[in-house]
């Protein structure tokens, strides 16, 4: 089951903790595969099944698709990969200018938390990400 919703106000959680790994790549479409594979490799690290690793391309592919569009133009898509044993978390975001209401009914959000073990929307201070969080199918997953 999918956990959704939007934060305002202070970050908590993982925002505060140090990526295992960060990408940081211009805001435009043309890099979204960099974002998926990036994910699909971490996530076989972790020893995730193959249809883990496909859900978890396809749910970083809809959160690029959700973000980009909001993103201040010149700014970047940074990417951060927080690893655990059987659980990736990976949060999406850009540079917003602007105040951003998440569309929920976007099919995009749809995909996004139906493959997604939770789901979360967080603008504030400038940025508008996207993060879920994908627990693998086999609980005994690696580092």
């Amino acid at each position: 089951m999918s956990s959704i919703g939007v934060r305002s106000g202070s970050s908590t959680g993982q925002h505060d903790q140090r990526a295992d790994v960060e990408l940081r790549i211009p805001a435009d479409g043309a890099y979204a595969s960099v974002l998926r594979t990036t994910t699909a490799g971490l996530a076989a690290r972790l020893d995730f099944p193959i249809d883990d690793i496909e859900d978890l391309r396809i749910a970083v592919g809809e959160a690029s698709a959700m973000v980009l569009p909001e993103a201040t133009e010149g700014s970047d898509l940074t990417c951060r990969f927080f690893m655990r044993p059987a659980e990736l978390t990976v949060t999406v975001g850009v540079g917003v200018e602007h105040e951003v209401v998440p569309d929920y009914d976007s099919f995009a959000w749809q995909v996004l938390t139906t493959l997604a073990t939770s789901a979360t929307a967080l603008a504030e201070g400038g940025t508008f990400t996207i993060s879920l969080t994908m627990e693998s199918g086999h609980p005994t997953g690696g580092l």
